[in-house]
């Protein structure tokens, strides 16, 4: 890796001023996204400001209706949780998913979303629940958050604090993973709300998780997989590579919304 300065804040408020005074500093909580980068030398940022040390920032819990997770909570933290647990069983089955063990006792919730990584699981659960992301400036809904590849709304100098989680009458998680990493080659998160019924795919889009409004359409009217029949996902505008084509993605998602929508009626 190249030279860098490494800063410890302990409060969000000196995490942005380092920003600030420090250009093309780069954020870092668990590590996993940015560091092998580094080591690769495909990102030499001079600065590092790590958020791992800031107390309050990954704490859990309820707040009235909405399940509140830190952005510094760990993918282990949020699958054992007890509260996530009670509050969206979906959300702590997701987590427990994201890669081995050593990935998922290091990488953040927060990381993940400010990477936005095409095949995260996390983007297609703040998709479908309608999850708000709240940073050190503003809040952010999930619809004007993703804004494609890698790219988000977040501005050079802000910084993720909270993810608040509207809780959903039933919701569940499929993927299909790759198993090697066991990123998702499709995932598929069904979340069916108060007013609405959200299906957000990840994994398959070329632009970032996104969501299948025929699919809500007819779920919303009846939320069986057999609503469903007769639907298809074009491929167009899928992804294709040695691991998949952008039909058979189209296919999967058919067939993993289907499971998701029978994962989720069962939990009754």
């Amino acid at each position: 890796m190249y030279e860098f300065k490494y800063h410890r804040p302990g409060t969000v408020r000196q995490a942005a001023n380092l920003l600030v005074k420090n250009e093309d500093a780069k954020v870092i909580a668990g590590g996993h996204t940015l560091i092998p980068v580094m080591k690769q030398r495909l990102a030499s940022p001079p600065h590092l400001v790590d958020l791992s040390h800031i107390e309050g920032l990954n704490t859990i819990e309820m707040k009235g209706r909405s399940l509140v997770i830190g952005a510094t909570a760990k993918h282990a933290e949020v699958a054992t949780s007890a509260i996530v647990g009670e509050a969206i069983p979906a959300l702590a089955n997701l987590a427990g998913g994201i890669g081995d063990p050593a990935v998922r006792h290091k990488g953040t919730i927060g990381g993940s979303l400010a990477n936005n990584d095409p095949t995260a699981d996390y983007p297609a659960a703040v998709l479908a629940l309608g999850a708000t992301i709240v940073t050190n400036k503003r809040r952010l809904k999930a619809e004007e958050y993703f804004q494609g590849l890698f790219s988000t709304a977040l501005e050079a100098d802000e910084i993720i604090t909270k993810v608040m989680f509207p809780l959903p009458k039933k919701a569940a998680y499929v993927k299909f993973r790759n198993q090697a990493s066991r990123y998702a080659l499709v995932g598929v998160f069904v979340a069916r709300r108060p007013s609405d019924v959200r299906v957000a795919v990840t994994g398959a889009g070329s632009e970032g998780v996104f969501r299948v409004t025929a699919f809500e359409e007819a779920l919303k009217k009846r939320f069986a997989a057999k609503a469903l029949d007769g639907i298809e996902v074009p491929a167009e505008g899928l992804n294709s590579d040695i691991h998949g084509s952008a039909e058979y993605r189209a296919h999967l998602i058919g067939v993993l919304t289907r499971r998701a929508v029978d994962a989720a009626n069962a939990k009754e």
